[in-house]
């Protein structure tokens, strides 16, 4: 939940990735306009497997396209470790993402205490 619209400006009207370096910005939901508004490839944190429904504070896939956004992450870490998200939830979101048009970084991996086992 860092950079607010203003700051989000500035970061992107400062951002250059190296020639032949494709990037991807993902700022926080408030802050995808900005970000979009920029030019640069604008990725949500999170999409949800719906696009109607009493999820509140989810995002869909059709809020996101009508705003200019390109893609989303699914599966981050955080995401896992504190809103309970599953490789089953993770599936579902990326799977909607994807039907409906929009990129989709998958995050997949282990916690350190799982990769010390």
């Amino acid at each position: 939940m860092y950079k607010g619209p203003g700051e989000t400006r500035e970061f992107c009207a400062a951002f250059a990735p190296p020639d032949g370096v494709d990037a991807v910005l993902c700022p926080p939901f408030g802050s995808l306009g900005a970000g979009v508004a920029s030019g640069h490839t604008i990725y949500a944190q999170n999409v949800h497997w719906a696009d109607e429904g009493a999820f509140t504070g989810e995002v869909s896939t059709s809020i996101l396209l009508e705003l200019g956004v390109r893609g989303a992450i699914v599966g981050h870490s955080e995401r896992r470790q504190y809103f309970g998200e599953t490789d089953e939830t993770v599936q579902m979101r990326a799977q909607h993402a994807l039907e409906a048009g929009l990129g989709v970084i998958a995050c997949v991996g282990e916690l350190e205490a799982e990769r010390e086992r």
